[in-house]
């Protein structure tokens, strides 16, 4: 037959002997690797979700009927071709690689991973060219997640633009930074923006007891006792992340099998306070700070206070924005208010932190009990804005001052009136320009010591008049 071999029943059943001993070792190499991975991988890696339905939280973006989650299904039944591009916002342990991961799954993507600190230009085209080959020679998608993208600098966004805007690679972009600010606007506008929210405490207890429980990636073999209390207070203190939270249990786990709250609050330490004096903490504490303070709330004032010092930040930058809010909203309606913030500033120069602490909480609780008014700084705004719609008018002369003859001869300072050797101490000069002769730039509100300013105004302005 031609060197043709006719296959024997003797060599079938070695055949499947063979495919039965295949399969053994296939099992074997499977449970070592898992044991290896149990060994060497921390346990928030190893509970990473496996499935969009194994992902905790987001509802937002990924509920039923929302965008990202009807176009994902879309994908996957085939009604849609692909996805565009996407950066995803959020704070860290919120789910951002995980989710890119998932997304890339759930379409039956090549997914490629890079890491923004360390990946260079020549990274990027050479990782653009595999898709291309990819895509022309498989026609299969390939999904480029960028970790920390907000570290790209300018040349290396515009690398990516050609390759997202011709459909070369999906971009996937993860950020904990404000992507207005640290993406150029051609890379952003090609990008559609989801955030990601901190996680809620029942979501992060549902994670917290899925580890406590899974005995082939967490730790349901090590039969920790957690009371719900305490999974509870974990959940708390986690902050909303995730990574925080299974790090945190896994020290637990490390030390002994009966868990009390001592416990608990030392696996955390400072972990759970992270914040970025930089970054978009920075601003948005700040930011709630002063808006506590102008809404008379000295409990939210000090919790957002609390939070900021927790941190780390920077207690002569707090002590300035107090300065601010005393002038900005309290003003005139009450004058101790700058005093107090002043006298914070000085005792943060004098003693420093975190000495300094109680006096920036005084000035704090004093400004947001301080009656309030925004009389003085809508004066002063309304008084630039006129200076810049009618510019430099000419000072009355009898204001100006005149040092020299030919400045006496011009006519500077004739007529001056020196209002303390009047009768009364006002004199009936206008010491406005003529075309801006009553206008009315501060406003005192009818409340706290600004009423009794408003009266002294009417005063002055009725003994003016009575001269004239």
């Amino acid at each position: 037959m031609g060197g043709l071999a006719i296959a024997s029943k003797a060599d079938f059943q070695v055949s499947a002997q063979d495919a039965r001993c295949e399969e053994f070792f296939t099992q074997i190499h499977s449970s070592v690797k898992q044991m290896l991975m149990n060994l060497f991988q921390p346990l928030a890696e190893r509970m990473r979700p496996r499935s969009l339905d194994e992902y905790a939280g987001q509802e937002q973006i990924l509920g039923e009927g929302k965008l990202l989650r009807t176009l994902l299904d879309d994908i996957a039944a085939g009604k849609k071709d692909r996805l565009p591009s996407l950066v995803l916002w959020g704070p860290p342990g919120t789910g951002k690689t995980t989710l890119a991961r998932l997304i890339a799954k759930h379409v039956k993507a090549e997914f490629v991973t890079l890491s923004a600190t360390n990946a260079g230009v020549k990274d990027l085209r050479q990782t653009v060219e595999d898709a291309q080959l990819r895509l022309h020679s498989f026609q299969q998608q390939t999904f480029l997640f960028v970790d920390e993208i907000h570290r790209f600098n300018k040349s290396q966004q515009d690398s990516l633009l050609p390759a997202v805007e011709e459909g070369i690679i999906t971009l996937i972009g993860a950020t904990t930074e404000n992507p207005s600010f640290e993406l150029n606007r051609a890379l952003l506008s090609r990008l559609r923006v989801f955030v990601l929210e901190p996680l809620s405490v029942d979501e992060m207890e549902k994670i917290i007891r899925k580890a406590l429980s899974d005995v082939g990636r967490g730790l349901g073999d090590k039969d920790l006792v957690f009371s719900d209390d305490l999974i509870r207070l974990m959940a708390q203190m986690s902050g909303g992340d995730a990574r925080s939270a299974l790090n945190a249990l896994e020290w637990i786990g490390l030390r002994s099998k009966k868990v009390d709250r001592e416990s608990v609050l030392e696996s955390f330490q400072k972990s759970v306070l992270a914040y970025d004096a930089t970054g978009e903490d920075h601003f948005n504490l700040i930011s709630a700070l002063h808006k506590s303070i102008r809404a008379s709330d000295a409990q939210a004032a000090l919790y957002y206070l609390a939070r900021m010092l927790e941190g780390g930040e920077d207690a002569l930058f707090i002590a300035r924005r107090l300065v601010r809010a005393a002038s900005e909203d309290i003003g005139l309606a009450d004058p101790q208010a700058l005093q107090q913030a002043m006298a914070a500033k000085d005792t943060v120069d004098f003693v420093g932190t975190p000495e300094c602490d109680v006096a920036l909480a005084q000035a704090t609780v004093y400004l947001a009990l301080a009656p309030k008014s925004n009389a003085i700084y809508s004066a002063i705004k309304s008084a630039r804005s006129e200076v810049q719609s009618s510019g430099n008018l000419p000072v009355p002369l009898h204001l100006r001052n005149a040092p020299t003859s030919l400045m006496k001869d011009l006519g500077y300072s004739k007529g001056y009136e020196y209002d303390h050797e009047v009768k009364g101490g006002v004199s009936s000069q206008d010491t406005l320009p003529s075309e801006l002769k009553d206008v009315l730039f501060y406003s005192p509100k009818d409340q706290a010591f600004e009423r009794e300013l408003a009266k002294r105004m009417e005063y002055f302005s009725r003994l003016r008049k009575s001269k004239s």
